[in-house]
C-alpha cells in the first residue's frame, strides 16, 4: 500500500510529503491542490500504461491533458524541473523530471529507488531501471492498473461503446468504459469483502445490488447492438415499470454507475482515484457513498478521493464508528491557500468513535457559518 506521496515543484506545491492510508480523503477550497495530488499519480499511470519503455513522462495522453512543463511546474518557486515520489511500505521511489518549459513531456532526469540513484537513465521499463527491486516492480504494476475517475464523467448515452476486454480493464477517466467492462465481466466473481448477501457474487448482480443502495429498485439491462461494437443500457427503478433509456432516469444513476463498476472490478491492492464521488447525489446518497467507499477500502483496495461533501465525510465517519473500517486506515487532509499564514495541508484525525479532533477554518464548516447569520433573528 502507498503510505506517502512526495511532490517537489509540482503545480502549487513547492514541497509536499502527504501521508496516505487505505482510504484517503482530500478536502479543501477550490484551486488548493487536491486535483494536483491525483494528477501526479495519474501522470505516472498514463505513462506506464501508454508507453511501457518511455524515458519521458507523458503530460498529454488518454487520461490527462496537462499542457506543457511550464503548466505543471510550481509557478512561484519552480523553473524547469519537478519531482514525484512514492513510499510503498518500507520502499521508496522518486522521479525527477525536467525539460524546456515549452515541452509537452518531461525527460526522466533521475530515478531513485531505495537509496540507489539512476541519473539520466538510457532505458526504462514502466519508468523503472531494468534491475528494479521486485517490490518496486509490483508498485509499477499497481500504477498501471490504477483507476482514475475524474469529476467529468459521461452522462446518459443512447449507445455505449464496447472496448476490447483484453486491452481495456478499467472504466476510464470519464467512466466511458464502465458499461463495456460490466458487459464483458458480468459473470466474474467480486472480491468477497464487497459481496452483498442475498445476491449472486458475480459482477452484474452485485453492481445491481449496490446500485439499489443508492436507488431502490434499480435494475440494469445491457443489450449488444447487432453488428456493432456498441451496447445499449436499460435502467429501471421499480419492478412495476419497463426499462428506460438512461436519459429518462436522471444523471445520478449514470454518475454513480462507473464508481460501482470500478469498485467491484478491483482486486486487493488496486488503486482507485475518484474526484467528487458525490456528483448528482442527494445528501443521503452522498452519505451512502462515503460508507460504500469505506467498505471498498476495508476489502483491500486503496482509495483516494477528492470531495467537497460533508455528507461523504460523515458517511465515512459512520463507517468508522460502526467498525466497518478501522480509524487508522482513514486519513483526512484539508488543503488551504498557500498564501495564508496556515499550513498548506492540515490533517485532522478521526478516532474510533468517528469524531474528528481538529476542524480547521474552512473545513466543512459552511453550515455553521450560515446558521450564525440567523442567530437571534427570531420569528
Amino acid at each position: 500500500m502507498l503510505t506517502r506521496l512526495d511532490l517537489e515543484q509540482f503545480k502549487c506545491f513547492q514541497r509536499l510529503k502527504l501521508p496516505l492510508g487505505r482510504l484517503s480523503v482530500l478536502s479543501g477550497s477550490n484551486a488548493s491542490g487536491k486535483s494536483s495530488v491525483l494528477q501526479s499519480l495519474g501522470l505516472l499511470h498514463q505513462t506506464i500504461r501508454e508507453q511501457e519503455w518511455s524515458t519521458r513522462l507523458l503530460l498529454n495522453g488518454g487520461e490527462l491533458h496537462l499542457g506543457t512543463v511550464k503548466d505543471v511546474v510550481d509557478k512561484v518557486t519552480g523553473r524547469n524541473t519537478f519531482g514525484i515520489g512514492l513510499v510503498d511500505g518500507d520502499r521508496g521511489i522518486h522521479w525527477t523530471f525536467e525539460d524546456d518549459r515549452g515541452g509537452m513531456s518531461a525527460v526522466v532526469a533521475n530515478v531513485r529507488t531505495g537509496s540507489v540513484e539512476h541519473p539520466s537513465p538510457a532505458a526504462l521499463q514502466f519508468l523503472l531501471p531494468a534491475d528494479a527491486d521486485p517490490q518496486d516492480q509490483d508498485l509499477a504494476k499497481r500504477l498501471r492498473r490504477l483507476t482514475y475517475l475524474t469529476a467529468e464523467r459521461v452522462g446518459p448515452r443512447e449507445v455505449y461503446p464496447l472496448a476490447d476486454p483484453k486491452s481495456t480493464q478499467v472504466v476510464g477517466p470519464r467512466g466511458e468504459n464502465a458499461v463495456s467492462l460490466l458487459h464483458w465481466g458480468r459473470g466474474e466473481d467480486v472480491v468477497a469483502g464487497l459481496v452483498i448477501d442475498g445476491s449472486p457474487p458475480t459482477r452484474l448482480h452485485q453492481v445491481e445490488a449496490r446500485m439499489r443502495q443508492f436507488f431502490p429498485g434499480c435494475r440494469l439491462q445491457m443489450t449488444q447492438v447487432p453488428q456493432t461494437n456498441g451496447v445499449t443500457l436499460g435502467l429501471r427503478t421499480s419492478d412495476d415499470t419497463d426499462f428506460h433509456r438512461p436519459v429518462h432516469v436522471g444523471f445520478g444513476l449514470t454518475q454513480v454507475l462507473p464508481i460501482i463498476v470500478a469498485a467491484l472490478s478491483t482486486e486487493p491492492g488496486d488503486l482507485l482515484l475518484i474526484e467528487n464521488p458525490e456528483v448528482h447525489l442527494h445528501p443521503a446518497g452522498q452519505a451512502t457513498m462515503g460508507r460504500f467507499l469505506s467498505t471498498l477500502a476495508a476489502a483491500g483496495a486503496q482509495v483516494i478521493i477528492e470531495t467537497h461533501s460533508d455528507h461523504v465525510l460523515n458517511g465515512i465517519r459512520r463507517s468508522v464508528k460502526a467498525g466497518e473500517i478501522d480509524a487508522s486506515d482513514v486519513i483526512v487532509h484539508f488543503f488551504g491557500d498557500r498564501c495564508s499564514d496556515n499550513a498548506q495541508v492540515i490533517s485532522p484525525t478521526i478516532d474510533p468513535t468517528g469524531n474528528i479532533d481538529v476542524w480547521p477554518y474552512g473545513f466543512f464548516d459552511q453550515f455553521d457559518k450560515d446558521m450564525n447569520h440567523f442567530a437571534g433573528w427570531g420569528g
